[in-house]
């Protein structure tokens, strides 16, 4: 698999299969490029995936991590990619942070006019709330939410050196998965994490299953990025023209649906698929639809 140097001269791994149309893929934080196989290789025949591994994770855990915030670093490497590969007139598929990181690209950059399909998955055009716009991250929980993070900060300023959990101390490392662990309990995940705490946490290697990515430098980069995004996007996706598909947990915590619901409203003909049993994930909770519809909009 290929790496492409990016402007600050980082390699980013980048995961390319198929053939025939283009179709660029930005994954949720967490996710590695791998995980989309199930969902996207039945497609190959007719489509050339290409599927970026973020900073931090996968084939890219070992970038430096940037003087810019995540998003606007995300949309750098993003862009720079698109010139490497000439690519124009090509499908996007992008799930969480990889959405906030294409209506970045909308807003700021020229994403818009290249686009000729694009499916957005779960997520909000705006992550902080006010009074125009109560459906950001986690809705009316959202201050708890900033609190959580912001002690999840305070910690991992206190110990700069440590890049993983190893290097933390007991006190501090159960400090952290316990603050991890309230989050994750914010999104009414409380019955299997329940399950999950109640197991011996001595393990290193089973702690480390908990986070999201295992440098806990670009955990505290991601946290304090989130801490300060105030962009809103609203009119940047309202302005789409290309063909556009919503994917929408029903159930979605973290990125309320109504909100959703109203944001693919102003795009124009825009399609919704509402995932009934599902909330922010629904290639979890649903997928064999999630598939289905993937390949839907594909073939389309």
């Amino acid at each position: 698999m290929p790496y492409y140097t990016m402007p600050d001269g980082e390699r980013l791994f980048v995961r390319e299969f198929g053939q025939g149309h283009p179709v660029l893929v930005l994954s949720g934080l967490g996710m590695q490029s791998w995980q989309w196989l199930p969902f996207l290789y039945a497609q190959r025949k007719t489509h050339k995936f290409i599927i970026p591994d973020w900073r931090g994770f996968g084939g890219s855990q070992h970038c430096n991590i940037p003087a810019l915030e995540a998003i606007s670093s995300h949309w750098r490497d993003i862009e720079c990619l698109i010139e490497q590969l000439h690519l124009d007139h090509f499908s996007l598929i992008a799930y969480s942070m990889g959405a906030t990181t294409a209506m970045h690209g909308m807003h700021y950059g020229q994403l818009t006019q290249k686009l000729q399909r694009y499916l957005h998955i779960d997520q909000t055009p705006k992550i902080s709330i006010d009074v125009t716009w109560p459906y950001g991250l986690l809705g009316q929980q959202q201050p708890k939410l900033k609190q959580l993070l912001a002690d999840l900060c305070e910690l991992l300023a206190l110990t700069p050196y440590a890049r993983s959990l190893s290097d933390l101390d007991f006190s501090s490392r159960q400090q952290l998965l316990r603050l991890w662990f309230d989050f994750l309990q914010l999104q009414g995940q409380n019955r299997a994490l329940n399950i999950l705490f109640k197991l011996p946490l001595t393990s290193l290697k089973f702690q480390s299953l908990l986070l999201p990515m295992q440098r806990l430098d670009y955990l505290a980069w991601y946290i304090h990025s989130y801490l300060q995004h105030n962009e809103d996007y609203r009119d940047a996706i309202a302005a789409l023209s290309c063909r556009s598909t919503f994917f929408i947990g029903e159930q979605s915590k973290l990125y309320p649906a109504q909100g959703q619901k109203m944001i693919a409203h102003t795009v124009q003909a825009a399609k919704q698929v509402i995932f009934a049993k599902s909330g922010h994930a629904p290639l979890i909770s649903e997928p064999i639809k999630f598939a289905r519809e993937i390949a839907y909009f594909l073939k389309k």
